[in-house]
C-alpha cells in the first residue's frame, strides 16, 4: 500500500518517512505551540474559529466551538481526549498519523489543552494498535524530557500530562460516551445526551474529545494562519481531507486533497482508475458507515455542503471502490454481519434490525427471499435510521439505505419472484 501525500498541504511526510522529533522541529514544529502560550487562548481560538476547522472524525462539529464549550465551563479540572479508536473497516488514516507524524499530533493535543484549560490528557488507542501504541509511549517520553510536555511546558508554566489507554475492542468505543464508559471501567455504551462530554465527560468533569486527524491540523494552522488553510479548500469546506482509498482500483493508499476535488478525481488521479478491462460499478463513502454511490455520482465534489445535499456521508474520509465483477449483496452483507457483530444490543431497533435484515440478505443471496422480504428490509432499516439509541443503529442502515435506493434491482434479481418483482420495480421507476 503506497501513501501519496503531497508537500505544502497540513500532512507534510513522504512515503515511508517517519518525522521525528529533530527533524519536525526543523521544519517549524512546535513553533505553533511557543506562539499560543505566548499569546491570549481567545487570540488562538479566534483563528481556528476563522479557519473553519470542523472535527475529522465523521461529525464535522465546528473543532473553535468545542474547545471554547470545555474553556467555558465553569469546573476548573477538565480532560482533553485523543480518540485513536480507528475501527471504521476501511480507514487507516489515523494509524499512519501516528507512526510517522507522531510530533505533529502531540504538539496538536497539547495546543488543545492548553486553550481548553486542562492539565491531564488521554490517548485512547485501539487495542489492536499495538505499534502505534509503543511510538506514542517512546514520543511522549522524548517529548516530556524535550521540555515539550508535562510540568512547566517551554518555561509557561502550564503543564499537560498525557497516558495511553488501550481500547477495549469494540467498534462502539468510538462513539465518544462509549469510549468515556471505557476509560471509567464500564460497558463500553453510549450515554444519553445531553449532558455531553464538554459539559459532563470524563469523570462528569468537562472533556474535549477530537478525531486524530483533527487535532493534528491544529499546529499547521495555529503556525500558518486562518486564511492560508482557508486557501487550500472552497469557501464551503475549508482545508484538506485524508482519504483512505482502497478497492478494485490499480493504486490504493493514504492521500490529501484539498476539499472541492470530486470523487471521481480522487478516485482517477491517486487511484489511478479501475483495473484494465473493468468499470466502476458502485463506491463506498465514508467506511461501512457509509454510503453506497453509483459511477454516475462521482462528480459530486468533496464539500460539506455538496456532499449534504447529495445524500453523501464523508464520514471518517473511506471511499472504497467496487468493479462490475462486485456483488452489491455480498458487499451490503459483510457490512451488515460486521454491524450485527459490533452492535452492543441495548436497543431493539438496532439489535433487532441488525438481525433481521441480516438474515434477510442472507435469504437473498441464497435465493429463498421474495419481493416481499425486500420491502420488509427497507421498513427494518428505516426504522433503525430513526429509532436507534447512537450512531450505530443509524449509521448501519447507510449502505442498505443507499443501495436499496441504487441498485434495488439487483435486490429483486435475487428473489424468488424475480420475474414479477422485476415488472413491479419497472413501473416504479417510470411513474417516478
Amino acid at each position: 500500500m503506497s501513501v501519496l501525500l503531497k508537500k505544502n498541504l497540513v500532512f507534510n511526510v513522504a512515503d515511508r518517512e517517519y518525522v521525528g522529533l529533530d527533524l519536525y522541529r526543523s521544519r517549524g514544529g512546535y513553533t505553533a505551540l511557543q506562539k499560543v502560550l505566548g499569546q491570549s487562548p481567545e487570540a488562538s481560538i479566534e483563528e481556528l474559529k476563522n479557519s473553519g476547522l470542523r472535527g475529522r472524525g465523521g461529525a464535522a462539529f465546528p473543532t473553535a466551538k468545542k474547545i471554547e464549550m470545555v474553556r467555558d465551563n465553569a469546573e476548573t479540572e477538565r480532560y482533553v481526549i485523543c480518540n485513536a479508536d480507528e475501527g471504521e473497516p476501511g480507514t487507516f488514516k489515523d494509524r499512519y498519523i501516528i507512526t510517522h507524524l507522531t510530533f505533529q499530533l502531540l504538539e496538536g493535543i497539547t495546543i488543545a489543552a492548553y486553550l481548553a484549560g486542562a492539565s491531564k490528557g488521554i490517548l485512547y488507542v485501539r487495542h489492536e494498535y499495538w505499534e502505534p501504541q509503543n511510538k506514542l509511549r517512546a514520543s511522549i517520553k522524548e517529548a516530556t524530557e524535550a521540555g515539550l510536555l508535562g510540568d512547566n511546558i517551554l518555561g509557561s508554566g502550564f503543564s499537560l500530562h498525557l497516558e495511553i489507554f488501550s481500547g477495549a475492542g469494540s467498534y462502539l468505543c468510538g462513539e465518544e460516551t462509549a469510549l468515556l464508559n471505557s476509560i471509567e471501567g464500564r460497558k463500553g455504551r453510549p450515554r444519553l445526551k445531553p449532558p455531553y462530554p464538554t459539559q459532563q465527560g470524563l469523570w462528569g468533569k468537562p472533556t474535549l474529545i477530537n478525531n486524530v486527524e483533527t487535532l493534528t491540523n491544529i499546529p499547521q494552522i495555529l503556525k500558518n494562519g486562518a486564511e492560508w488553510y482557508r486557501s487550500l479548500g472552497t469557501s464551503d469546506s475549508h482545508g484538506t481531507k485524508l482519504i483512505s482509498l482502497s478497492g478494485d482500483i490499480q493504486k490504493r493508499g493514504l492521500v490529501e486533497v484539498p476539499f472541492g476535488i470530486t470523487f471521481r478525481e480522487i478516485i482517477e488521479q491517486y487511484g489511478g482508475g479501475p483495473k484494465p478491462g473493468r468499470t466502476i460499478k458502485a463506491v463506498n463513502i465514508g467506511g461501512a458507515s457509509g454510503v453506497l454511490v453509483p459511477q454516475e455520482m462521482l462528480d459530486t465534489p468533496l464539500e460539506y455542503g455538496a456532499c449534504a445535499q447529495a445524500g453523501i456521508t464523508i464520514g471518517s474520509g473511506a471511499v472504497f471502490v467496487l468493479d462490475d465483477t462486485r456483488s452489491i449483496l455480498e458487499n451490503v452483507h459483510n457490512r451488515t454481519r460486521f454491524f450485527l457483530h459490533e452492535s452492543c444490543g441495548k436497543c431493539t431497533p438496532c439489535r433487532e434490525g441488525l438481525r433481521q435484515t441480516h438474515t434477510i440478505i442472507h435469504q437473498l443471496l441464497e435465493g429463498t427471499a421474495t419481493s416481499h422480504d425486500v420491502d420488509r428490509l427497507e421498513r427494518y432499516t428505516d426504522a433503525m435510521q430513526h429509532a436507534s439509541f447512537c450512531g450505530l443503529g443509524t449509521a448501519a442502515g447507510n449502505s442498505l439505505c443507499s443501495s436499496l435506493h441504487y441498485y434495488r434491482k439487483e435486490y429483486l434479481d435475487h428473489c424468488q419472484d424475480s420475474g414479477h418483482a422485476a415488472n413491479e420495480a419497472g413501473g416504479r421507476e417510470e411513474i417516478a
